[in-house]
C-alpha cells in the first residue's frame, strides 16, 4: 500500500512539474520544446489554449497506439489529462518577463524540470506519456528509438513553425539537454519493487 501511494504521489507530482516546465519554457519566449512549437502553433492558428491542444494531441497520438498494441496505463490517460491543464494553470499563474536574465531564468529551470519531471513519472512506472509510447511501440516494430524519436520531434518542430510556434535558443538548448537529464533522473528516481524476503 505504501508503494502503490508513492508511486501514486511521484507521478501526479512529475506531472505537475512537467506542466510547470513547459509554462516556464513558453513564457521564456526564448522557444520551445519540439511538441509545444506544435501546440503554440495549434493554439496561434486555431484557437483554444496551449493545454488545450496538449491534451487533444495526446489523446490522437494514443489513437495511434491501438495498431501498434501498446496499452496505456493510469500513468498514460493521467498524462493526457492533466499535463495540459497543467501548463494552462501555470501559463496563468506565472508573470511573462521581460528582463533578459528573467527570461534565461525561466528557460533553464524550465528546461530543468522538464527532466525531473520526466524522470519522476516514468519512474513511477504506471505506464508511460502517450508520445513515449509512440515511440517505444514503433521500435518495437524494428526501428531504431532514436531514429524514430528525432523523425517524431523534427516533423511536430517544423509543423508547429509553420503554424507560428516559438523556434529558437531554448528549443536547441531543451533537445540536447532532455536526454542528459533523462539519463540522470530517470535511475534516480525509478520505483523498484521490494526484494522478496528471504528465510
Amino acid at each position: 500500500m505504501a508503494l502503490t501511494a508513492r508511486r501514486l504521489v511521484q507521478l501526479y507530482a512529475g506531472l505537475a512539474l512537467y506542466g510547470l516546465g513547459i509554462a516556464l519554457q513558453v513564457s521564456s519566449r526564448l522557444g520551445n520544446d519540439p511538441w509545444d512549437v506544435f501546440h503554440q502553433g495549434l493554439a496561434r492558428r486555431f484557437g483554444l489554449s496551449i493545454g488545450a491542444w496538449i491534451i487533444i494531441a495526446g489523446a490522437v497520438v494514443m489513437l495511434a497506439w491501438i495498431p501498434l498494441r501498446q496499452r496505456p496505463g493510469l500513468g498514460t490517460i493521467s498524462n493526457v489529462l492533466l499535463v495540459g491543464a497543467f501548463a494552462d494553470l501555470f501559463l496563468w499563474l506565472l508573470p511573462s518577463p521581460d528582463a533578459p536574465a528573467a527570461r534565461w531564468a525561466f528557460l533553464l529551470l524550465g528546461v530543468l524540470a522538464g527532466g525531473f519531471a520526466t524522470g519522476c513519472y516514468i519512474g513511477a512506472g504506471l505506464g508511460p506519456g502517450p508520445r513515449d509510447g509512440l515511440m517505444t511501440g514503433l521500435a518495437a516494430r524494428g526501428h531504431s528509438i532514436r531514429v524514430v524519436r528525432t523523425g517524431i520531434e523534427l516533423s511536430v518542430l517544423a509543423a508547429g513553425w509553420l503554424l507560428g510556434g516559438t523556434v529558437g535558443v531554448g528549443t536547441i538548448l531543451y533537445a540536447v539537454a532532455i536526454g542528459p537529464l533523462s539519463h540522470v533522473f530517470l535511475p534516480a528516481l525509478q520505483i523498484k519493487p521490494p526484494e522478496p524476503a528471504t528465510a
